[in-house]
């Protein structure tokens, strides 16, 4: 039985087609294909109908952090619809545990520099981001189309590089068990850098799920 806002490397690999990385520390996993051409053409259609400059939880300071372009996609809209359930069908988490589907727009020179998914405890913005719904669990991402050159997302730890190409799935668990049989603490070898985009548009989907319900 899974935990609520939770999947599993045996949910995941049940799927079909899912690969997982070889890596101890970090359940990561990847899908060629998760979604077809026509959906992801959709779902570029919304971005660019609603993007708007991307943001962060806990500025850094730098400016330039996370120069890409972010949008909240509709969930009444029939492109996500059809993409939730095929997470669901993929992840079994309960569709109340999840945030809105997330898209961002890369142009050349825009980037996101190496992060986190999961939120710091002892963060400025914990409390405002994870008062409600705790921390993040589960993070998947889809690429929406192949970029000429550049815009890959790499995981700085385990240094694996992944190049985007439309329709391939991502995904990854944000914690990992504490060591004293406590809350699961945020894993530090999920560091990933959404690269810089030498040519072209990068277009991507993301899905986070929580550990309560959405507020």
């Amino acid at each position: 039985m899974l935990q609520a806002g939770e999947s599993s490397a045996e949910r995941l690999m049940e799927y079909g087609g899912i690969q997982r990385l070889p890596y101890s520390d970090l359940e990561l996993f990847q899908r060629k294909r998760f979604i077809g051409p026509e959906l992801c053409q959709r779902l570029i259609g919304l971005i660019e109908a609603e993007r708007r400059p991307s943001t962060l939880a806990d500025h850094n300071g730098d400016q330039y952090f996370r120069t890409s372009e972010t949008c909240d996609l509709s969930p009444g809209n029939p492109a996500v619809q059809e993409l939730e359930a095929q997470l669901l069908e993929l992840n079994g988490i309960d569709p109340a545990h999840g945030e809105p589907v997330q898209g961002q727009r890369y142009d050349v020179g825009q980037e996101f520099k190496p992060h986190n998914d999961w939120f710091n405890p002892q963060g400025q913005d914990w409390e405002k981001y994870c008062s409600v719904a705790g921390q993040r669990t589960w993070t998947f991402m889809i690429y929406l189309n192949d970029v000429p050159a550049g815009g890959a997302t790499r995981f700085t730890v385990v240094k694996k590089s992944f190049r985007p190409e439309a329709g391939k799935l991502l995904c990854w668990n944000n914690r990992k068990p504490s060591p004293a049989g406590g809350e699961p603490l945020g894993n530090v070898n999920t560091l990933h850098h959404g690269m810089k985009v030498r040519k072209g548009l990068k277009y991507v989907i993301t899905k986070w799920y929580r550990e309560r319900p959405w507020g």
